[in-house]
């Protein structure tokens, strides 16, 4: 069910920082000067600039990736996190009770344990036997209610011991659910550093990707006699076309969710998204009845979630783009505008099948799903 939809080579996610970003394998503005006035050399200088970028968005791309994944593990220990001390939080109401219980047993027992003394102990039968002002009707009566009542003191005595005892229980699960929320909160805190650190990673990377290769479309353009643009076009257009020419599908979809620290900035419900994806039908030359077809295939992938996220995969987003940061192409805020990811999966699902129901005839066609 996770999508195939528009990948790149799928490169380790290690490397974080741009290729060549430390050394000096950069072409200098003399040498693309003196490569210029011999073709064998302005080829090669040129292959080797587009080298250059092809590596610089791959590394961008795998910072991306990685990042994703960062905040996914950071999720999922927030939540483990959560649940446990929701956990806590209802055992130590329940030691509460318990002890409450407990003491009001102990209150109880104490009370007819003294009314019993008072009344004359153990010896309460031999008094009442002995006294001659003692009628039989009234002797029977008096030693059933003695006997009654030291009855009653004995079940309250471990009634209150029981009480006790479950208090003792469950002041051992709270411990054990203190120590275990300890760990999660200190798993939480790693994986939200791992997650600030991809991310920092990620930006720095991207910063990089874009100063660098501005230098790099120029230089292409120079050695081809081209606009700076158009070189930028081009790389952008071979980057498309190697993943579409590449395009290896993952089954299963979504299996959670990232909360991301930036918070949804469009298309953040299903029912926005899907209305946003209505909207935009027209573009591309399909009518309404396609948008049945478009719900049935996106509630399968993600549940038109902007945050789902394949943690086998890494595809993400409402389309699940594998991998995630294809989605880029679409827009800068892929990663928390279900509308822009709705932009990158109308536009895959145009290429690719041709409509939105030629994309789910193919999703069902086998099984596991994906398209």
């Amino acid at each position: 069910m996770a999508l195939g939809a528009a990948i790149a080579v799928a490169l380790p996610l290690a490397a974080a920082a741009p290729a060549h970003a430390d050394n000096n394998d950069y072409p200098s503005w003399d040498e693309v000067q003196a490569a210029k006035s011999n073709a064998a050399a302005a080829q090669a200088e040129y292959q080797k600039i587009s080298a250059l970028v092809s590596q610089l968005q791959t590394a961008a791309q795998n910072a991306a990736d990685l990042e994703l994944k960062k905040e996914f593990e950071y999720t999922q220990a927030k939540n483990a996190l959560t649940d446990q001390t929701t956990k806590l939080d209802a055992i130590n109401a329940q030691v509460a009770e318990a002890q409450k219980s407990a003491a009001k047993a102990k209150t109880q027992y104490g009370k007819l344990a003294s009314q019993l003394y008072i009344s004359g102990g153990g010896d309460l039968t031999a008094k009442l036997l002995l006294s001659d002002k003692t009628k039989a009707k009234d002797l029977l009566d008096q030693l059933g209610a003695a006997s009654q009542l030291t009855s009653h003191v004995a079940q309250l005595k471990d009634f209150a011991q029981q009480k006790q005892n479950v208090v003792s229980s469950l002041q051992g699960q709270a411990k054990a659910a203190e120590d275990i929320r300890t760990t999660l909160e200190q798993n939480a805190d790693s994986a939200y550093q791992a997650a600030q650190a991809a991310k920092a990673a990620a930006d720095a990377s991207l910063a990089t990707q874009q100063k660098q290769s501005k230098v790099l479309y120029a230089q292409a353009a120079a050695l081809k006699n081209t606009a700076a643009s158009t070189q930028q076009q081009y790389y952008a257009g071979v980057a498309a076309a190697q993943a579409a020419q590449q395009n290896a599908p993952s089954s299963g979809g979504s299996d959670g969710a990232i909360d991301t620290s930036a918070g949804c900035t469009g298309g953040c419900t299903p029912g926005a998204a899907q209305a946003y994806a209505s909207s935009r039908l027209g573009a591309y030359g399909w009518d309404g009845s396609q948008m049945s077809c478009l719900i049935d295939l996106w509630n399968m992938e993600s549940g038109w979630r902007w945050n789902a996220y394949n943690s086998s995969s890494g595809a993400y987003g409402i389309p699940q783009a594998w991998r995630a940061s294809k989605l880029s192409t679409a827009g800068a805020d892929w990663q928390t505008n279900g509308d822009t990811q709705v932009n990158w999966g109308l536009d895959y699902i145009s290429r690719s099948y041709g409509t939105p129901c030629g994309a789910w005839n193919f999703e069902m066609s086998h099984d596991p799903h994906w398209y």
